[in-house]
């Protein structure tokens, strides 16, 4: 005999408990802050943590790009409302042009404060590796974003996300930009993955967000045994094994959270080797090398 689907509500509550079983957000009772644009992902993000019992605050950041931003800002409004959770609007002052996705990120995390949380799910984690590689990043930049509570649906594809807020009743945000392929990230998301899941006839997203795992803890390791080395003593870098010498310099040349390329390391080891006095490594700056220290300084301007 057949036998009736269980109620709407009892669906949903299955599946809200099957999503928080994998989240890592902090304790019942804590106040938490969210970023909220009010797309899928972060929309699902304020509805976990609320149903986690997180006292929550979901913050909109407006960054005036579109004309339309504004419905955006109302629509996480009405969103946040659904959901009983406390909403805030900010404005950010970014301009367009060039780097325009690291300067409004940068925007947002000064107006959302560092310890916000994000709705960051797996997919995002294999578009941020694949991002790694094509920049020719090390272990680290492979390694991908750390799960923690501050990306607490590291372990979410975007396809549940999507499901909860439909199962919700939650009218999202559409964010055109997520399609412009201006932005590499977004040419990675629409096209680079589709490709590899093509050629390798699967879901890739789970394979790629597992070699990052691998790769963090490989990660977590080797950085504790580089923390051994000086980085600004040349004879020391030298002798040491070349990739405990990569990886002290990668620490101390990293600029606000962001590694330099494995060339620059290099360059910097030639330095270190005594086959250059000096070098630039980006950002502005140049290694130097005096005696058997190195010294991080800014890089002249050129002239003409």
């Amino acid at each position: 005999m057949d036998t009736e689907p269980p109620p709407a509500g009892d669906r949903l509550d299955a599946f809200v408990t099957a999503l928080l079983s994998r989240c890592t957000l902090p304790p019942a009772g804590e106040a938490v802050v969210c970023a909220f644009s009010g797309g899928p992902d972060s929309a699902a993000l304020v509805a976990l943590a609320a149903r986690a019992g997180c006292v929550v605050t979901a913050v909109h950041v407006d960054h005036g790009l579109r004309p339309d931003s504004a419905h955006d800002a109302e629509l996480a409004r009405r969103i946040a409302d659904q959901l009983g959770v406390t909403f805030r609007c900010e404005q950010a002052d970014v301009a367009d042009g060039p780097n325009l996705e690291a300067r409004a990120r940068d925007a947002r995390r000064l107006l959302l404060g560092d310890d916000a949380l994000t709705g960051h799910t797996a997919d995002d984690q294999a578009e941020t590796t694949l991002l790694a590689l094509l920049r020719g990043s090390g272990a680290a930049g492979l390694a991908g974003m750390q799960p923690d509570v501050r990306k607490p649906l590291l372990r979410l594809r975007r396809a549940e996300t999507h499901r909860l807020c439909d199962l919700l009743e939650l009218e999202v945000a559409d964010d055109p930009t997520n399609d412009d392929p201006r932005f590499r990230r977004n040419r990675v998301r629409n096209e680079l993955l589709p490709l590899t899941a093509d050629i390798a006839d699967r879901d890739v997203v789970p394979l790629i967000a597992r070699a990052a795992d691998l790769l963090r803890d490989d990660d977590g390791y080797l950085d504790d045994l580089a923390a051994t080395l000086d980085p600004t003593d040349a004879r020391q870098l030298a002798v040491a094994p070349l990739p405990l010498s990569r990886r002290a310099l990668r620490r101390w040349l990293t600029n606000d959270g962001y590694p330099p390329d494995s060339a620059a390391i290099e360059r910097v080891l030639a330095v270190a080797r005594g086959d250059a006095t000096g070098c630039e490594v980006g950002g502005g700056l140049t290694v130097r090398r005096s005696g058997q220290r190195l010294r991080l300084c800014s890089t002249p301007p050129t002239s003409g």
